[in-house]
Order: C-alpha cells, then sequence, then structure tokens
C-alpha cells in the first residue's frame, strides 16, 4: 500500500495546530520544530533543545495512564520483510481480508536516475483522543483507563462500521466471522495479560525497527528514545488531533 493512501489530508501548518494537541504535545516533553516527508507529518524533538527559545517546560507533569504503553518506530531500519505483519496474523488470528499490521511503501526520486525506496510500518495509533472511540453508538471501543489502549469489545459491536471511517490511520477492518470491527490492541489478550513484555510484531522484526514499551517509566528504551537529545520524532497525521501514543525516528546506520 502506498503511504499516499494514508496521508489523504495536507498539514495547515505548525501555527494551526490545536492548541490541545500542541500543549500535550509539550507535556510529554516535546517541542514542535517542522514538517516531514511533504508537511502531511509533524516533527518533535527534545525538548533540551528548544527549551530557551519556548520557555521552561513542566517538570512534574505524568502520563495519563500507568504503564502508558507506547510503541517507537526506527523507521529507516525497516526492510519490507513482512515478518512483523506473518506474526500478527498467526497470534491474533487475523483473516487473510484484514490487518492489525502493514508496511506503507513510498518511492520517491532522489536524483536524475536515482530513487529511494521508503517503508513505513503501521498500525492503530492508540491515540489518547481517539475519533473512533467518540463516534461509537454502543461504546464497543473504548480506550483502557488503566493502560490506555483503545479497545474493542465485539460482543457490543454492532457493525455499524463508523469507528472505521472515523480512524484517521485506516487501522480497523471488519470481521466477517465474528461480524465486529477488530483492530491491533497491542496484543493485549494474546501477549501481554500472559506475562509477555513485547507484542508479537517486535518480537518478530529481525531489524529491531519497533520497540514497544511504557512511555511512563524513564527507564524503558521507548521513554529514552522520544526525549534523548539531537534526534527527531514525528507523529503520523497530527493535523487530526488524536494525539498517537506511535512515535516514528530514523536512527544513524554506521557505514
Amino acid at each position: 500500500m502506498n503511504i499516499n493512501e494514508l496521508e489523504k489530508l495536507t498539514n495547515e501548518g505548525v501555527d494551526n495546530l490545536p492548541t490541545l494537541e500542541r500543549r500535550t504535545f509539550l507535556r510529554a516533553g516535546l517541542a514542535i520544530t517542522g514538517l516531514f516527508m511533504g508537511g502531511t507529518v509533524l516533527s518533535l524533538t527534545s525538548v533540551r533543545d528548544v527549551e530557551a527559545a519556548v520557555s521552561s517546560m513542566p517538570k512534574d507533569e505524568k502520563y495519563p495512564y500507568k504503564p502508558h504503553y507506547s510503541m517507537v518506530m526506527r523507521q529507516n531500519l525497516c526492510v519490507d520483510c513482512e515478518r512483523c505483519m506473518d506474526a500478527c496474523v498467526r497470534t491474533n488470528h487475523v483473516p487473510p481480508y484484514g490487518w492489525r499490521t502493514k508496511i506503507l511503501e513510498r518511492t520517491r526520486n532522489v536524483g536524475p536516475k536515482e530513487k529511494e525506496t521508503i517503508f513505513m510500518p503501521v498500525l492503530c495509533n492508540q491515540c489518547n483522543e481517539p475519533p473512533c472511540v467518540r463516534v461509537c453508538p454502543t461504546v464497543a471501543t473504548y480506550k483502557d483507563k488503566t493502560n490506555g489502549i483503545v479497545m474493542m469489545e465485539s460482543k457490543k459491536c454492532i457493525g455499524c462500521k463508523t469507528c472505521m471511517a472515523a480512524c484517521p490511520y485506516n487501522a480497523r477492518y471488519f470481521n466477517e466471522e465474528t461480524r465486529a470491527v477488530d483492530k491491533c490492541n497491542f496484543c493485549w489478550d494474546t501477549r501481554l495479560t500472559k506475562g509477555m513484555k513485547d507484542t508479537a510484531c517486535v518480537e518478530a522484526c529481525p531489524a529491531k525497527v519497533r520497540i514497544f514499551g511504557d512511555l511512563s517509566d524513564p527507564n524503558s528504551e521507548v521513554y529514552k528514545l522520544v526525549h534523548q537529545p539531537e534526534t527527531t520524532v514525528w507523529v503520523l497525521r497530527p493535523e487530526v488531533g488524536a494525539l498517537p501514543n506511535v512515535f516514528y525516528m530514523n536512527v544513524t546506520l554506521d557505514i
């Protein structure tokens, strides 16, 4: 699937970013610095680099959940091997027509005769302000109050597909067998509740693209990656104000 299919809306600019979203990013220890990938993805960087320019950041802000599950995608490490997708299908019994995670692809010209292919792993962003939850008429989809994962309770789903239309990331599908909408839940029922610390896609990735953990824990790898100095971190489609908990970054490759 092409990245352009995901990026349907153009970013109107940093100045038009909703105040709530801007404030929440600052509370997370991040500061807005610019745009990425043609203006549709917001880039963020550690506040330590720009704190003087945007005034002092709060030191005692807490994340909404404990644990506050999050995932960091080290995007430029992805080689599109699709092992993450295969592991997800096996672990979560995803039918052939459905998906919980996939890899988008875009090819761009970087020279007169040279092209570059970019791979971007995507999944449910477990948003802090999920549009899917707001529109569900039966509360079949909801935000877990303890860990922040956006869950689906299939028995309550009436198959109206309103949540599918509302999702900014096209991260839901209708399961014909269960007659309910399904999506990624960070392997909550299949792995996390059974004592496993990583999702199936994280464990399967040979390139260590995906890092999963508790964003509220300063000792976790996800926290350290998102907050490390001199590193730009971005989220997908920030203009919708969903406040994702899936972050993207590129890492320096040793040649």
